[in-house]
């Protein structure tokens, strides 16, 4: 990893985390307050309003690349964990990737795990997880 891309992801990890405390949220309040207080003072120009439009589409503009930068890096984190805990677990291995499914491939899926909660065919679970994905189910087990 370079040290620029070291940088950012220690930034964004950073702003992703104090951007998300209740401390922000109300600095944020104040700052709005405060730019609505000055309104008289500035006669509610448009130059007044400039100034608080602009701003805020800064900030929201930057904001989007940071939070999804940290929001990448957690999902992967979080995928990299579930498909070790499947591969060393005698969970099937076919789940490994299913992230990479559509939507309604997913959705069925769901459905499957759902009904198989209340039921035991560990085996009937498989197939019809395995039709659901489109793959073949693997011998051997």
């Amino acid at each position: 990893m370079s040290q620029k891309t070291n940088a950012f992801t220690k930034f964004s990890t950073a702003v992703a985390e104090y951007s998300g405390r209740p401390v922000a949220f109300a600095l944020a309040v104040a700052a709005i307050v405060l730019w609505g207080i000055t309104g008289p003072l500035f006669g509610f120009s448009e130059t007044w309003q400039l100034v608080v439009n602009t701003g805020t589409t800064i900030v929201t503009f930057l904001m989007v690349f940071v939070l999804q930068n940290s929001q990448v890096r957690e999902g992967t984190a979080i995928q990299a964990k579930l498909d070790e805990l499947i591969l060393t677990s005698s969970a099937e291995n076919e789940y490994v990737g299913i992230e990479e499914l559509d939507e309604q491939e997913l959705k069925r899926i769901t459905e499957i795990l759902k009904e198989h909660a209340q039921s035991e065919d560990d085996r009937a679970l498989h197939e019809k997880i395995s039709r659901a994905a489109e793959r073949q189910p693997t011998g051997g087990q």
